[in-house]
């Protein structure tokens, strides 16, 4: 603005609109009084016929089409998305749900696991059917790998130990282990 001292840092369209045929419209920068000013007095539609009003005003055209419920119970009559419908190229959704199916299943010989059972399997980094003699065997491995005998009195491995015992002793009176 005219006479105006303070940094412009807050864009506003220009008093009539020129559009460069290869860039974006020239903008005016304006201080924070100036542009306080100008949006107080702005109009968008200034200069525009009631048509032309309603028409701009518009953009929810598509509202009146009925959308498509992708829940079960909110549908009427159309089904909801097929797993087919989705393009996974990276294999991220089907990759997780396999990982999570693996995770998820039972053991050959049909003893039931608890989710207890699950975790300490895992801490010991064994399958779902492992038996006794590898319950035993990874314990033995994993307890001499973070004992502080064996490495120097470094105390850093004292929780993972401390999970591995745990985790060795949930699962010898587990009924899968039974």
């Amino acid at each position: 603005m005219d006479g105006c001292t303070n940094a412009g840092e807050f864009r506003a369209p220009p008093e009539e609109v020129r559009r460069a045929a290869d860039g974006p419209p020239q903008w005016r920068w304006l201080c924070l009084d100036h542009v306080r000013e100008f949006n107080a007095k702005y109009n968008f539609f200034k200069g525009m016929s009631a048509e032309e009003i309603n028409e701009a005003q518009r953009p929810m055209a598509g509202w009146e089409r009925e959308t498509r419920a992708f829940s079960a119970a909110g549908t009427t009559g159309t089904p909801p998305p097929r797993w087919a419908d989705f393009s996974d190229p990276l294999d991220a959704i089907g990759a997780r749900f396999r990982q999570r199916m693996q995770e998820a299943r039972g053991r050959a010989d049909g003893r039931p696991l608890s989710g207890d059972d699950r975790r300490a399997l895992k801490a010991l980094g064994l399958d779902v059917d492992a038996d006794r003699k590898a319950l035993r065997e990874a314990y033995t491995a994993l307890a001499r790998r973070y004992h502080p005998d064996q490495n120097g009195g470094d105390r850093s491995h004292e929780k993972a130990l401390q999970e591995v015992i745990a985790a060795y002793q949930h699962l010898r009176k587990a009924p899968a282990f039974a």
